[in-house]
Protein backbone atom coordinates (compact mmCIF):
# COMPACT_ATOMS: atom_id res chain seq x y z
CA UNK A 1 0.00 0.00 0.00
CA UNK A 2 1.45 3.46 -0.86
CA UNK A 3 1.64 6.26 1.99
CA UNK A 4 0.91 9.91 1.09
CA UNK A 5 2.05 13.24 3.17
CA UNK A 6 0.12 15.74 4.14
CA UNK A 7 1.40 18.02 1.56
CA UNK A 8 0.00 15.89 -1.26
CA UNK A 9 -3.15 15.13 0.00
CA UNK A 10 -3.76 18.93 0.63
CA UNK A 11 -3.06 19.39 -2.76
CA UNK A 12 -5.00 16.53 -4.32
CA UNK A 13 -7.98 17.55 -2.47
CA UNK A 14 -7.49 20.93 -3.43
CA UNK A 15 -7.32 20.20 -6.93
CA UNK A 16 -10.47 17.66 -6.96
CA UNK A 17 -12.07 21.02 -5.91
CA UNK A 18 -11.38 23.36 -8.63
CA UNK A 19 -11.59 20.38 -11.22
CA UNK A 20 -15.49 20.21 -9.90
CA UNK A 21 -16.51 23.58 -10.24
CA UNK A 22 -15.10 24.09 -13.58
CA UNK A 23 -16.86 21.28 -14.75
CA UNK A 24 -20.19 23.19 -13.45
CA UNK A 25 -19.64 26.12 -15.07
CA UNK A 26 -19.14 25.02 -18.24
CA UNK A 27 -22.07 23.36 -18.14
CA UNK A 28 -24.34 25.75 -17.29
CA UNK A 29 -22.24 28.20 -20.12
CA UNK A 30 -22.86 25.13 -22.52
CA UNK A 31 -27.22 25.45 -21.44
CA UNK A 32 -26.66 29.36 -22.11
CA UNK A 33 -26.79 30.51 -18.81
CA UNK A 34 -25.67 33.52 -17.08
CA UNK A 35 -25.73 34.94 -13.97
CA UNK A 36 -27.93 38.29 -13.58
CA UNK A 37 -27.34 40.44 -10.89
CA UNK A 38 -29.55 43.06 -11.23
CA UNK A 39 -31.78 45.47 -9.75
CA UNK A 40 -34.82 47.41 -10.81
CA UNK A 41 -35.63 49.90 -8.07
CA UNK A 42 -36.42 47.32 -5.36
CA UNK A 43 -38.46 45.14 -7.66
CA UNK A 44 -37.37 41.14 -7.97
CA UNK A 45 -36.55 40.48 -12.25
CA UNK A 46 -36.66 36.87 -13.30
CA UNK A 47 -34.29 36.09 -16.34
CA UNK A 48 -35.12 33.82 -18.77
CA UNK A 49 -32.88 32.76 -21.98
CA UNK A 50 -32.76 34.87 -25.40
CA UNK A 51 -32.05 31.81 -27.62
CA UNK A 52 -31.66 34.78 -30.40
CA UNK A 53 -29.00 36.96 -28.76
CA UNK A 54 -25.73 36.11 -30.68
CA UNK A 55 -22.51 34.55 -28.41
CA UNK A 56 -20.05 37.16 -26.77
CA UNK A 57 -22.50 40.10 -26.34
CA UNK A 58 -21.34 41.01 -22.49
CA UNK A 59 -22.75 39.08 -19.14
CA UNK A 60 -26.50 39.43 -19.25
CA UNK A 61 -27.34 40.55 -22.87
CA UNK A 62 -28.42 37.00 -23.45
CA UNK A 63 -31.37 37.43 -20.92
CA UNK A 64 -34.98 38.56 -21.20
CA UNK A 65 -36.19 40.00 -17.88
CA UNK A 66 -39.64 40.57 -16.72
CA UNK A 67 -40.52 42.41 -13.71
CA UNK A 68 -42.46 40.83 -11.57
CA UNK A 69 -45.57 43.28 -11.93
CA UNK A 70 -45.87 42.05 -15.58
CA UNK A 71 -46.19 38.47 -15.22
CA UNK A 72 -50.53 37.88 -15.59
CA UNK A 73 -51.56 35.15 -12.35
CA UNK A 74 -54.47 33.91 -14.06
CA UNK A 75 -54.60 32.55 -17.88
CA UNK A 76 -57.48 34.03 -20.55
CA UNK A 77 -59.58 31.10 -19.93
CA UNK A 78 -59.51 31.76 -16.12
CA UNK A 79 -60.04 34.97 -16.55
CA UNK A 80 -63.32 34.77 -18.53
CA UNK A 81 -64.47 32.33 -15.08
CA UNK A 82 -63.52 34.47 -12.61
CA UNK A 83 -65.20 37.85 -14.39
CA UNK A 84 -68.79 35.26 -14.79
CA UNK A 85 -68.57 34.12 -11.21
CA UNK A 86 -68.18 37.70 -9.34
CA UNK A 87 -70.48 39.07 -12.33
CA UNK A 88 -73.78 36.78 -11.72
CA UNK A 89 -73.49 34.48 -8.51
CA UNK A 90 -75.11 37.06 -6.66
CA UNK A 91 -78.06 36.70 -8.87
CA UNK A 92 -77.97 32.88 -7.81
CA UNK A 93 -80.08 32.13 -4.68
CA UNK A 94 -80.77 28.87 -2.75
CA UNK A 95 -84.16 27.53 -2.27
CA UNK A 96 -85.47 25.26 0.85
CA UNK A 97 -89.24 24.21 1.35
CA UNK A 98 -91.51 22.74 3.57
CA UNK A 99 -94.23 20.22 3.05
CA UNK A 100 -96.86 18.91 5.08
CA UNK A 101 -96.94 15.25 5.88
CA UNK A 102 -98.91 12.52 8.37
CA UNK A 103 -97.28 11.20 11.36
CA UNK A 104 -98.12 7.83 12.61
CA UNK A 105 -101.26 9.19 14.61
CA UNK A 106 -102.22 10.50 10.96
CA UNK A 107 -101.73 14.41 11.82
CA UNK A 108 -100.44 16.85 9.32
CA UNK A 109 -96.93 17.88 10.39
CA UNK A 110 -94.44 20.02 8.69
CA UNK A 111 -91.05 18.80 7.48
CA UNK A 112 -88.13 19.56 5.02
CA UNK A 113 -88.84 19.61 1.36
CA UNK A 114 -87.00 20.06 -1.71
CA UNK A 115 -83.33 21.84 -1.93
CA UNK A 116 -82.13 23.67 -4.88
CA UNK A 117 -80.85 26.65 -6.81
CA UNK A 118 -82.71 29.46 -8.70
CA UNK A 119 -82.04 32.36 -10.96
CA UNK A 120 -83.48 35.94 -10.47
CA UNK A 121 -84.65 37.16 -13.68
CA UNK A 122 -86.22 40.29 -12.49
CA UNK A 123 -85.94 43.04 -9.85
CA UNK A 124 -89.36 42.49 -8.73
CA UNK A 125 -88.03 39.37 -6.85
CA UNK A 126 -88.73 36.58 -9.61
CA UNK A 127 -86.81 33.39 -9.52
CA UNK A 128 -86.86 30.76 -12.22
CA UNK A 129 -86.16 27.40 -10.44
CA UNK A 130 -87.20 23.92 -11.65
CA UNK A 131 -90.63 22.65 -10.84
CA UNK A 132 -89.51 19.81 -8.59
CA UNK A 133 -87.50 22.13 -6.48
CA UNK A 134 -91.02 23.60 -5.08
CA UNK A 135 -93.25 20.20 -5.80
CA UNK A 136 -95.52 19.44 -2.94
CA UNK A 137 -94.30 22.67 -0.93
CA UNK A 138 -96.79 24.91 1.36
CA UNK A 139 -93.97 27.06 2.55
CA UNK A 140 -90.73 28.05 0.30
CA UNK A 141 -87.50 30.01 1.38
CA UNK A 142 -85.27 32.27 -1.01
CA UNK A 143 -82.04 32.58 0.58
CA UNK A 144 -79.99 35.64 -0.62
CA UNK A 145 -75.67 35.49 -1.24
CA UNK A 146 -75.61 37.92 1.86
CA UNK A 147 -77.39 35.07 4.11
CA UNK A 148 -80.29 36.52 4.48
CA UNK A 149 -83.54 34.40 3.86
CA UNK A 150 -86.78 35.74 2.75
CA UNK A 151 -90.11 33.78 2.65
CA UNK A 152 -91.44 33.30 -1.07
CA UNK A 153 -94.70 32.37 -3.04
CA UNK A 154 -95.55 30.12 -5.94
CA UNK A 155 -96.50 32.15 -8.43
CA UNK A 156 -97.11 29.33 -10.95
CA UNK A 157 -95.44 26.34 -12.06
CA UNK A 158 -95.39 23.66 -15.36
CA UNK A 159 -94.65 20.48 -14.38
CA UNK A 160 -94.24 19.33 -17.89
CA UNK A 161 -91.16 21.37 -18.36
CA UNK A 162 -89.60 20.91 -14.88
CA UNK A 163 -89.83 25.12 -14.44
CA UNK A 164 -91.28 27.38 -11.79
CA UNK A 165 -91.51 30.92 -10.85
CA UNK A 166 -91.35 32.38 -7.30
CA UNK A 167 -91.13 35.94 -6.09
CA UNK A 168 -90.51 37.60 -2.92
CA UNK A 169 -90.33 40.50 -1.72
CA UNK A 170 -86.64 42.16 -1.81
CA UNK A 171 -85.22 43.45 0.95
CA UNK A 172 -85.30 48.16 1.41
CA UNK A 173 -82.30 49.55 0.10
CA UNK A 174 -80.98 45.99 -2.42
CA UNK A 175 -80.98 46.23 -5.85
CA UNK A 176 -81.27 42.49 -6.74
CA UNK A 177 -79.13 41.46 -9.71
CA UNK A 178 -80.22 39.48 -12.56
CA UNK A 179 -79.30 37.02 -15.14
CA UNK A 180 -80.03 37.88 -18.67
CA UNK A 181 -81.61 35.83 -21.26
CA UNK A 182 -79.14 33.89 -23.91
CA UNK A 183 -80.32 32.42 -26.56
CA UNK A 184 -80.57 28.47 -27.14
CA UNK A 185 -81.09 28.16 -30.82
CA UNK A 186 -77.51 29.41 -31.24
CA UNK A 187 -75.44 27.07 -29.19
CA UNK A 188 -73.18 24.53 -30.44
CA UNK A 189 -71.84 20.91 -29.24
CA UNK A 190 -68.28 21.58 -28.06
CA UNK A 191 -68.85 25.76 -26.76
CA UNK A 192 -67.42 26.60 -23.17
CA UNK A 193 -70.30 26.22 -20.29
CA UNK A 194 -70.50 27.25 -16.72
CA UNK A 195 -73.14 26.36 -13.96
CA UNK A 196 -73.55 28.40 -10.57
CA UNK A 197 -75.47 26.56 -7.90
CA UNK A 198 -75.95 25.18 -4.06
CA UNK A 199 -74.80 21.63 -4.35
CA UNK A 200 -74.48 19.46 -0.79
CA UNK A 201 -75.90 23.21 0.66
CA UNK A 202 -72.39 24.49 -0.63
CA UNK A 203 -72.46 28.39 -1.36
CA UNK A 204 -72.98 29.42 -4.96
CA UNK A 205 -70.62 26.95 -6.61
CA UNK A 206 -68.93 27.23 -10.20
CA UNK A 207 -67.91 24.34 -12.22
CA UNK A 208 -67.34 24.79 -15.97
CA UNK A 209 -67.86 22.34 -18.70
CA UNK A 210 -69.14 21.98 -22.08
CA UNK A 211 -72.30 22.01 -24.67
CA UNK A 212 -72.05 17.44 -24.96
CA UNK A 213 -74.91 17.37 -27.32
CA UNK A 214 -78.17 18.96 -28.20
CA UNK A 215 -81.72 18.42 -29.14
CA UNK A 216 -81.84 15.18 -26.11
CA UNK A 217 -85.59 14.34 -25.57
CA UNK A 218 -85.93 13.27 -21.87
CA UNK A 219 -88.58 12.15 -19.97
CA UNK A 220 -88.99 13.44 -16.55
CA UNK A 221 -92.29 11.75 -15.79
CA UNK A 222 -94.47 9.04 -16.95
CA UNK A 223 -96.44 11.13 -19.84
CA UNK A 224 -94.09 14.03 -19.83
CA UNK A 225 -91.30 14.64 -22.46
CA UNK A 226 -88.76 17.38 -22.73
CA UNK A 227 -87.41 18.23 -25.79
CA UNK A 228 -84.69 19.69 -26.72
CA UNK A 229 -82.72 18.95 -23.78
CA UNK A 230 -78.76 20.43 -23.49
CA UNK A 231 -76.54 17.84 -22.57
CA UNK A 232 -73.25 18.91 -20.85
CA UNK A 233 -70.78 17.82 -18.83
CA UNK A 234 -70.84 20.47 -16.24
CA UNK A 235 -71.09 19.14 -12.84
CA UNK A 236 -74.38 19.40 -12.01
CA UNK A 237 -74.60 17.96 -8.49
CA UNK A 238 -78.02 17.74 -6.09
CA UNK A 239 -78.93 21.12 -5.47
CA UNK A 240 -77.63 22.46 -8.98
CA UNK A 241 -81.32 21.94 -9.92
CA UNK A 242 -82.75 25.19 -10.72
CA UNK A 243 -79.89 26.87 -11.09
CA UNK A 244 -78.52 28.56 -14.31
CA UNK A 245 -75.91 27.04 -17.34
CA UNK A 246 -74.14 30.38 -18.66
CA UNK A 247 -72.24 30.80 -21.53
CA UNK A 248 -69.13 32.42 -21.64
CA UNK A 249 -70.39 35.98 -21.78
CA UNK A 250 -72.60 35.08 -18.63
CA UNK A 251 -75.82 34.68 -20.23
CA UNK A 252 -78.44 31.94 -19.32
CA UNK A 253 -78.76 29.27 -21.60
CA UNK A 254 -80.32 26.48 -19.85
CA UNK A 255 -81.85 26.06 -16.57
CA UNK A 256 -79.65 22.87 -15.04
CA UNK A 257 -82.40 19.85 -14.28
CA UNK A 258 -81.28 16.50 -13.59
CA UNK A 259 -78.14 14.01 -14.38
CA UNK A 260 -78.02 11.00 -15.38
CA UNK A 261 -76.03 8.80 -13.13
CA UNK A 262 -75.73 5.51 -11.66
CA UNK A 263 -73.76 6.45 -8.15
CA UNK A 264 -76.06 9.69 -7.44
CA UNK A 265 -73.09 11.88 -8.02
CA UNK A 266 -72.08 13.79 -11.24
CA UNK A 267 -70.40 11.56 -14.18
CA UNK A 268 -70.50 13.77 -16.42
CA UNK A 269 -73.86 13.58 -17.90
CA UNK A 270 -75.91 16.82 -16.78
CA UNK A 271 -79.26 18.25 -18.78
CA UNK A 272 -80.84 21.27 -18.90
CA UNK A 273 -83.85 22.94 -19.98
CA UNK A 274 -83.54 25.33 -22.97
CA UNK A 275 -83.70 28.60 -21.96
CA UNK A 276 -85.70 29.70 -25.33
CA UNK A 277 -88.39 27.05 -23.70
CA UNK A 278 -88.47 29.04 -20.46
CA UNK A 279 -88.40 32.52 -21.87
CA UNK A 280 -91.88 30.98 -23.55
CA UNK A 281 -93.35 29.92 -20.63
CA UNK A 282 -92.05 32.48 -17.69
CA UNK A 283 -94.37 35.23 -19.24
CA UNK A 284 -97.20 32.64 -18.98
CA UNK A 285 -96.46 31.70 -15.74
CA UNK A 286 -96.56 35.41 -14.19
CA UNK A 287 -99.31 36.19 -15.83
CA UNK A 288 -101.71 33.21 -15.52
CA UNK A 289 -99.82 31.35 -12.99
CA UNK A 290 -100.20 28.69 -15.50
CA UNK A 291 -99.37 27.80 -19.46
CA UNK A 292 -102.38 27.30 -21.35
CA UNK A 293 -102.00 24.24 -24.31
CA UNK A 294 -103.72 23.13 -26.90
CA UNK A 295 -105.56 19.59 -27.27
CA UNK A 296 -107.59 17.72 -29.54
CA UNK A 297 -111.10 17.75 -27.61
CA UNK A 298 -111.62 13.96 -28.05
CA UNK A 299 -111.36 11.28 -25.90
CA UNK A 300 -108.29 9.14 -27.35
CA UNK A 301 -106.54 5.91 -26.50
CA UNK A 302 -103.41 4.43 -26.49
CA UNK A 303 -103.46 1.28 -28.62
CA UNK A 304 -102.13 -1.87 -26.50
CA UNK A 305 -102.08 -5.60 -27.65
CA UNK A 306 -105.62 -6.59 -26.33
CA UNK A 307 -107.24 -3.97 -27.85
CA UNK A 308 -105.09 -4.38 -31.76
CA UNK A 309 -105.62 -7.93 -31.16
CA UNK A 310 -109.53 -7.81 -30.45
CA UNK A 311 -110.23 -5.09 -33.00
CA UNK A 312 -107.88 -6.61 -35.67
CA UNK A 313 -105.99 -3.05 -36.38
CA UNK A 314 -103.94 -2.49 -38.57
CA UNK A 315 -101.11 -1.52 -37.16
CA UNK A 316 -99.89 -1.71 -33.41
CA UNK A 317 -98.75 1.87 -32.55
CA UNK A 318 -101.42 5.45 -32.32
CA UNK A 319 -103.89 6.65 -30.51
CA UNK A 320 -107.24 5.59 -31.39
CA UNK A 321 -110.29 8.44 -31.34
CA UNK A 322 -112.53 6.96 -29.19
CA UNK A 323 -115.02 9.92 -28.74
CA UNK A 324 -114.85 13.30 -30.06
CA UNK A 325 -117.34 16.36 -28.42
CA UNK A 326 -120.76 16.76 -30.09
CA UNK A 327 -120.07 19.75 -32.85
CA UNK A 328 -116.82 20.24 -31.30
CA UNK A 329 -113.40 21.24 -32.95
CA UNK A 330 -112.84 17.98 -33.49
CA UNK A 331 -115.47 17.23 -35.27
CA UNK A 332 -115.87 20.09 -37.59
CA UNK A 333 -112.76 19.34 -39.02
CA UNK A 334 -113.57 15.74 -39.62
CA UNK A 335 -112.48 13.55 -37.12
CA UNK A 336 -113.93 10.51 -37.02
CA UNK A 337 -115.15 8.48 -33.41
CA UNK A 338 -115.69 5.00 -33.01
CA UNK A 339 -118.95 3.64 -32.94
CA UNK A 340 -118.59 -0.09 -31.19
CA UNK A 341 -118.32 0.09 -27.47
CA UNK A 342 -116.45 -2.86 -25.94
CA UNK A 343 -115.50 -2.75 -21.87
CA UNK A 344 -112.50 -3.20 -20.95
CA UNK A 345 -111.86 -3.41 -17.14
CA UNK A 346 -113.79 -0.59 -15.92
CA UNK A 347 -113.54 1.22 -19.22
CA UNK A 348 -115.63 1.77 -22.10
CA UNK A 349 -113.86 1.91 -25.21
CA UNK A 350 -115.52 3.01 -28.56
CA UNK A 351 -114.57 0.84 -31.96
CA UNK A 352 -114.17 1.77 -35.33
CA UNK A 353 -112.88 5.38 -34.70
CA UNK A 354 -109.30 7.43 -36.62
CA UNK A 355 -106.39 6.29 -35.70
CA UNK A 356 -104.07 9.00 -34.64
CA UNK A 357 -100.38 8.61 -36.10
CA UNK A 358 -98.69 11.68 -36.58
CA UNK A 359 -99.71 15.37 -34.93
CA UNK A 360 -98.03 18.61 -35.62
CA UNK A 361 -95.40 16.62 -37.80
CA UNK A 362 -94.50 14.35 -34.65
CA UNK A 363 -95.46 10.71 -34.44
CA UNK A 364 -97.88 10.13 -31.95
CA UNK A 365 -96.82 5.71 -31.50
CA UNK A 366 -97.99 6.79 -27.50
CA UNK A 367 -100.09 9.06 -25.65
CA UNK A 368 -96.81 10.65 -24.03
CA UNK A 369 -96.01 11.89 -27.76
CA UNK A 370 -98.83 13.42 -28.34
CA UNK A 371 -98.37 15.64 -25.07
CA UNK A 372 -95.04 16.30 -26.30
CA UNK A 373 -96.25 17.22 -30.18
CA UNK A 374 -98.99 19.69 -28.87
CA UNK A 375 -96.37 21.26 -25.79
CA UNK A 376 -95.69 24.39 -27.55
CA UNK A 377 -99.06 24.89 -28.77
CA UNK A 378 -101.74 27.31 -27.73
CA UNK A 379 -105.69 27.16 -27.82
CA UNK A 380 -106.90 28.39 -30.73
CA UNK A 381 -103.94 27.66 -33.20
CA UNK A 382 -103.99 24.93 -36.00
CA UNK A 383 -102.28 21.96 -36.35
CA UNK A 384 -101.94 19.19 -39.10
CA UNK A 385 -103.43 15.63 -38.42
CA UNK A 386 -102.57 12.80 -39.95
CA UNK A 387 -104.35 9.49 -39.05
CA UNK A 388 -105.26 5.95 -40.17
CA UNK A 389 -108.85 5.64 -41.75
CA UNK A 390 -110.09 2.80 -43.36
CA UNK A 391 -106.42 1.48 -44.26
CA UNK A 392 -105.35 4.67 -45.62
CA UNK A 393 -103.64 7.74 -44.54
CA UNK A 394 -106.04 10.92 -44.27
CA UNK A 395 -104.57 14.22 -42.85
CA UNK A 396 -107.21 16.82 -41.36
CA UNK A 397 -105.95 20.57 -39.92
CA UNK A 398 -107.53 20.59 -36.47
CA UNK A 399 -107.86 23.92 -33.96
CA UNK A 400 -107.34 22.94 -31.00
CA UNK A 401 -109.23 23.87 -27.76
CA UNK A 402 -107.62 24.26 -24.14
CA UNK A 403 -106.19 21.24 -22.88
CA UNK A 404 -107.06 21.67 -19.19
CA UNK A 405 -110.97 22.23 -19.97
CA UNK A 406 -110.78 19.34 -21.89
CA UNK A 407 -109.03 16.64 -20.05
CA UNK A 408 -111.25 18.01 -16.77
CA UNK A 409 -114.64 16.99 -18.56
Amino acid sequence: MKLYSRGQLIFFSVLSVLLAGTAVLGARRLAGWTPVPRETGGSPVFGERDAGRPAGQGAGQNVRSYPAADIQPYSAGEQENITVYEQYNEAVVNITTEIVAINWFLEPVPQNGGSGSGSIIDTRGYVLTNYHVIERAYKVFINLFDGSQLEGTVVGADPENDLAVVQFTPPRGITLKTIPYGDSSVIKVGQKVLAIGNPFALERTLTVGIVSGLGRPIQISRQNIVRDMIQTDASINPGNSGGPLLDAQGRMIGINTMIYSPSGGSVGIGFAVPVNTAKRVVAELIEHGRVRRGWIDATVVQLFPALVQYAKLPVSEGLLISRTRRNGLAERAGLRQGQEPVRYGSSVIYLGGDILTMADGMKTATLTDLYSALEDNKPGEQVELEVLRGGRSVKLRVTLADREEVLNQ
